[in-house]
């Protein structure tokens, strides 16, 4: 009896621990993908909305989660996280834009701060009528004790999902208010939470996370109805940037994931921009590079600066196996997109494979200002330590090794690292001091144990 009544507390729980902070073992699940233009397409959705909702566009990160159903979430602070698949069915960019505006809201509300104590009140509450249903088992009223137990649960969670439709409802509203300030339509929005409600009518294992995690309701859909017949914004159209943009990013989804259907809905008659795209990248997953080249190379006749283009064409090259010509493709992406630290870290890679002093010099200053901008890339860290370590700098390459291994939370390889670069490198130089401080963090008892 005693795990019966511990199974119904862990289905309270359920209710709010999805939109609660992501444990450090959860983020280590999620399978996250980067991608140097998708992620400057959704921070030029973001930024407009971010600025009007007195952020710091800089300073909330948007991640993007490798799954097919439809999600998006805030967690972790300044942090919002966007699945492939919203982005490969949203019809159009003002619908990402207007989930944009709801997370936003989230944020800019405060609703994660706000989640604990809910799920306290709540969960208070279903406590209460444990202790009275278990006390009533004990006594030998077995029937009258669940009773008691099972209402208590249903109680809890309505209180919780009802201070859950509090903060979707809060969440649209501000949402709204910030595409207004941008001058951006909310009829966005409202398409997608049409989508959702319809979704609602499915059972729940069918159901797309983000119907479970953002409740909807008949009161939210004509809320943002009655903001869109009266917004003097809801006619304005996406900018038409923002439109190419969207479909080139749902045509290189689907290329680097589903192959196969991209080249069913993409298909040889298609000549469009996005159709050779979704193409390329598709035929170079197979790998049939030989046709990927054929569509990328026709792209780069129509837009020969087009730094997205160069930088598919070169990592095709190099996972060719041809990594002269990858190294010239990557060189004019680097050339046209500068600010792209994700791209000079693959034009590093390339230069790595050629082993020789000159390339291991350029690939060191590629990794060091993708640094600046990707300071946790441990990717990056990676490649920079093996750019030191043949470079002969071998304070620094046991440096870099310390504070990969740190940020990948193995702390006795980051001492050991950081000892041998306190003895290789200047003292107190900056670059000692930085491994002074990953040897001391990596000594000090695990808090958590």
């Amino acid at each position: 009896m005693k795990k019966r009544i511990l199974s119904l507390l862990a289905g309270v729980l359920v209710a709010y621990t999805t939109l609660a902070p992501l444990p450090a073992d959860a983020q280590q699940r999620i399978n996250f993908i980067r991608d140097a233009e998708i992620e400057n397409t959704i921070r030029a959705y973001a930024a407009p909305l971010f600025t009007a909702a007195g952020f710091d566009p800089s300073a909330i990160r948007v991640h993007l989660i490798n799954d097919r159903q439809l999600n998006a979430f805030v967690a972790n602070g300044l942090n919002m996280y966007i699945n492939t698949g919203l982005l490969i069915r949203a019809d159009n960019p003002g619908q990402v834009i207007g989930v944009i505006a709801h997370e936003t809201g989230h944020i800019s509300g405060g609703h994660l701060a706000r989640l604990p104590e809910i799920a306290k009140n709540a969960t208070a509450e279903s406590l209460l009528m444990m202790l009275l249903g278990a006390a009533a088992i004990v006594g030998g009223q077995g029937d009258v004790g669940a009773a008691i137990i099972a209402g208590g649960t249903q109680s809890a969670e309505r209180t919780f999902l009802r201070y859950s439709r509090e903060l979707e409802s809060s969440a649209d509203q501000a949402g709204v208010k910030f595409l207004d300030r941008s001058g951006q339509s909310s009829r966005g929005l409202l398409e997608f939470l049409q989508i959702l409600a319809d979704q609602e009518l499915l059972s729940t294992n069918r159901q797309d996370p983000y119907v479970r995690t953002h409740p909807i309701t008949r009161e939210r859909v004509d809320f943002v109805r009655n903001w869109v017949e009266r917004s003097r914004y809801s006619d304005v159209a996406p900018r038409p940037e923002f439109v190419e943009a969207h479909r080139r990013m749902r045509a290189k989804l689907e290329g680097y994931l589903d192959p196969g259907r991209a080249l069913q809905v993409y298909k040889d008659s298609d000549t469009s921009i996005v159709g050779r795209y979704a193409r390329a990248i598709a035929y170079s997953r197979r790998p049939d590079y030989d046709k990927a080249l054929v569509n990328i190379d026709s792209l780069l006749a129509e837009r020969p600066n087009d730094g997205y283009f160069h930088e598919a064409r070169g990592q095709m090259l190099f996972e060719a196996a041809r990594p002269t010509e990858a190294l010239q493709s990557y060189q004019r992406a680097v050339e046209l997109l500068p600010n792209e630290p994700l791209i000079r870290a693959d034009l590093a890679q390339v230069e790595l494979t050629f082993e020789t002093p000159e390339m291991t010099k350029a690939a060191l200053n590629n990794l060091e200002i993708a640094r600046r901008s990707e300071p946790t890339n441990t990717e990056i860290l990676r490649r920079l330590s093996i750019a030191y370590g043949r470079d002969g700098q071998r304070g620094m390459f046991a440096l870099t090794q310390a504070e990969r291994a740190a940020l990948l939370g193995r702390r006795e390889e980051a001492r050991v690292m950081a000892e041998r670069a306190q003895k290789e490198l200047p003292p107190n130089t900056s670059a000692w001091l930085r491994a002074q401080d990953i040897r001391q963090a990596s000594e000090k008892p695990d808090a958590d144990k």
